[in-house]
């Protein structure tokens, strides 16, 4: 996880090339950090080996090997593909705080992060991520 708050981000659109770029729901989550209702995302109880990538940018963003059911409603994950993936800083929205988690090549809101819940998982970590900043590029067989 990128260490520094606010890096420039690799990817940089303006707000007409995003809207261009996004259907209107992944542009409601992904560059204002919205979220999808829980339980609908299409990758919320997907099984399939694979990538996970920004839908905005196509950057590596998570691996299936990282993936577990978590019941949340969104899927889950206890570790990014690699530690630079993203970028968590504080979000203190809606009267709660959380860590909000980022692309780091084009700093899209993901989702959130929660730790400390209990999930038999290596990290005791939830990357909490809408199934609508994803994009699943399927490990071939």
């Amino acid at each position: 996880m990128s260490a520094d708050p606010d890096p420039q981000p690799v990817v940089e659109l303006t707000d007409s090339q995003w809207r261009e770029k996004l259907t209107p729901q992944e542009y409601a989550v992904l560059r204002q950090a919205g979220t999808e209702p829980p339980f609908t995302g299409e990758y919320y109880e997907t099984e399939t080996e694979g990538v996970y990538r920004c839908r905005a940018c196509g950057a590596e963003l998570f691996r299936s090997t990282e993936k577990f059911t978590s019941h949340c409603g969104w899927p889950s994950f206890f570790d990014p593909a690699a530690s630079e993936a993203v970028i968590l800083r504080p979000d203190n929205s809606l009267g709660m705080s959380r860590t909000e988690v980022l692309c780091a090549s084009c700093h899209s809101h993901l989702g959130h992060l929660f730790v400390g819940e209990g999930y038999p998982t290596p990290t005791d970590q939830r990357y909490c991520i809408n199934s609508v900043c994803l994009d699943l590029e399927p490990t071939e067989a």
